[in-house]
């Protein structure tokens, strides 16, 4: 009974136009909301930052390391973690985060697609600085998808893209109830733009603004919730060294020379001050 409504010509038109003037009616006041939201922020005072408690994932380099350095600017603690490599900086970057001001700074070497190793550097934060207010879920690889590339071979693409932010946030969400916290995700453009051979990249960072979306439901006002969907942005992810680092096919030039990208530096004083104003959204 139902199909020969939806194969009707007229029905469908009239489904049409309907929804159309819908839009028309609606899209005025979407854009004075949007609007007052943007004004309201512009006013929004800025936290202070002095003697909190930052938690970082993914921040040995590119902007998890920038960030940090714009939080230790402000007087925060820091905790910053990172998988342990040969080539890690993360001992260098929590020396550089102390000249720069952080009053105190936990380096933590941990894989975040272990759910174990999740609960040990959440735990560690806690017994190092009994709080935490800003859990900044930034830890992520990149890959490019190939119908001709063995399928298991991308499976830590959403082991560390999807699972390595939900898994410290599930341990942090306790302790950052009782500060009215914030948590901070680096989901990417990529989630919402869907680039092709983005693949399994792709799925993860879209993944991740459907599950914090839906998160916010559950927490908000208490915890304020920001998903970063940035573009292109100049750190080591964007390398063809970086990219291809065992998932994916192999490129022959960094992305930076083939496409537009954004300053990682700017892009890290603009996070940080959007999240200390209390912004649900960096684009």
């Amino acid at each position: 009974m139902y199909a020969a409504y939806f194969n009707n010509k007229f029905t469908n038109a009239l489904v049409y136009y309907v929804f159309l003037l819908l839009l028309l009616l609606i899209a005025p006041f979407l854009f004075i909301w949007e609007l007052i939201t943007t004004l309201r922020s512009c006013f929004r005072p800025i936290e202070n930052m002095s003697g909190k408690v930052v938690l970082i994932t993914g921040a040995s380099s590119g902007l998890g390391e920038l960030m940090g350095y714009e939080y230790a600017k402000r007087g925060a603690c820091l905790v910053i973690v990172a998988i342990k490599e040969p080539e890690s900086q993360l001992e260098q970057v929590a020396n550089k985060a102390r000249e720069l001001g952080s009053p105190d700074v936990l380096y933590v070497f941990a894989d975040v697609s272990k759910v174990d190793e999740c609960r040990m550097f959440v735990d560690e934060t806690i017994g190092r600085f009994g709080r935490l207010d800003h859990l900044i879920c930034n830890a992520g690889i990149g890959s490019i998808y190939s119908i001709n590339t063995k399928i298991t071979k991308f499976a830590p693409v959403m082991d560390i893209n999807f699972w390595g932010s939900v898994y410290p946030t599930h341990f942090a969400i306790p302790h950052l109830m009782k500060t009215r916290g914030k948590i901070v995700v680096n989901a990417s453009s990529a989630g919402v733009l869907h680039p092709p051979k983005g693949g399994f990249y792709n799925v993860s960072k879209s993944a991740l603004i459907s599950f914090y979306e839906s998160l916010r439901f559950q927490v908000s006002p208490t915890i304020t919730i920001t998903i970063m969907t940035l573009g292109y942005t100049e750190t080591n992810l964007i390398t063809a060294k970086n990219l291809t680092n065992g998932v994916g096919i192999r490129l022959q030039k960094d992305f930076r020379t083939m496409l537009p990208t954004m300053g990682a530096e700017p892009c890290a004083i603009a996070i940080v001050n959007g999240v200390c104003k209390g912004a649900t959204y960096m684009l």
